[in-house]
């Protein structure tokens, strides 16, 4: 079943535009799947550091590796990345994929699937053998209308993450997501090469003009459909400035994807540029991701 095009996440967004109301807590707004429950099996995650990048050269950063506890090494696991990785491993905040992950492949409504969640590249310096992280090389990699970041993915972490554990092969088992510029950067890798990453999940997206994002509308309506499927949450009081209005670049795409005949689903709200819609949503997003997966298909 399909969900609505227009869903509004009441609860939440009567809590966010009251004036001068605190900022929400997550553990009041989040549900069930993005909590621990009862009996049911909790996977991993591995911290990890890369600092030899021939793409980003000088850049450092972590990632992280969240392995369910169903993987069992002799079969392929499904994959799906995440920018900005660490807000998604914690599992106090308003993501806790670890959770959500254990919640959702335990109950069936995902394949079993392995995570990498990474941080973007800081080009520091070195104290005393201590890294020193003096300048984010955030919005370069995941703002730029490039096939840069996503080689990235596929030439060093993704493989380096294959050494250890079995990943699928079949790009319909590869997704991709993240919020913001983690949101176009996904949206990116997966419009750059379809035929590696087929599932795209992106929140409060910058799709307006930071380093040439606002053109894609455009260049969706002007190509060929690519068999990628697309998730798209943002709310009403996202930003607006110099940039561009945020809330209604998400629109344009939205628009233009459906023009073009894309499977995609859209969820609006009347949020900020924040977490507060996107993080208890994620769940049903997911579900809706991963909808028709057949594990024997890995």
């Amino acid at each position: 079943m399909r969900l609505p095009r227009f869903f509004y996440l009441v609860l939440i967004l009567s809590v966010v535009t009251l004036a001068g109301q605190a900022a929400p807590k997550a553990d009041d707004l989040l549900g069930p799947d993005s909590k621990r429950q009862p009996g049911v099996p909790q996977g991993t995650v591995s911290q990890h550091f890369w600092k030899d990048s021939k793409i980003f050269p000088g850049t450092v950063r972590d990632y992280y590796v969240y392995v369910p506890e169903q993987y069992d090494g002799t079969s392929p696991a499904a994959l799906m990345v995440f920018q900005d990785g660490k807000k998604y491993q914690d599992e106090s905040n308003w993501f806790r994929i670890p959770i959500v992950f254990d919640n959702l492949i335990h109950k069936g409504d995902m394949p079993v699937t392995i995570a990498i969640l990474i941080e973007p590249g800081s080009k520091g310096k070195y104290a005393n053998g201590i890294p020193v992280f003096d300048r984010s090389n955030r919005s370069r990699e995941y703002d730029a209308v490039s096939d840069r970041y996503a080689r990235f993915l596929m030439e060093e972490i993704i493989p380096e993450v294959a050494n250890d554990y079995k990943l699928t092969s079949n790009p319909e088992y590869r997704a991709i997501c993240g919020t913001s510029s983690g949101a176009i950067c996904a949206f990116t890798a997966a419009w750059m090469y379809p035929d590696y990453f087929r599932k795209v999940l992106s929140g409060n997206g910058t799709f307006v003009n930071i380093i040439g994002g606002h053109e894609y509308p455009s260049m969706i309506r002007s190509h060929s459909k690519k068999p990628i499927r697309v998730f798209i949450q943002d709310g009403a009081n996202d930003l607006n400035n110099d940039y561009g209005d945020w809330y209604l670049a998400n629109q344009q795409m939205v628009s233009a994807l459906e023009y073009r005949g894309y499977d995609v689903e859209a969820v609006w709200g009347t949020g900020g540029h924040n977490a507060f819609e996107f993080g208890p949503y994620l769940p049903t997003s997911l579900r809706w991701l991963w909808r028709d997966h057949v594990d024997g298909n890995l």
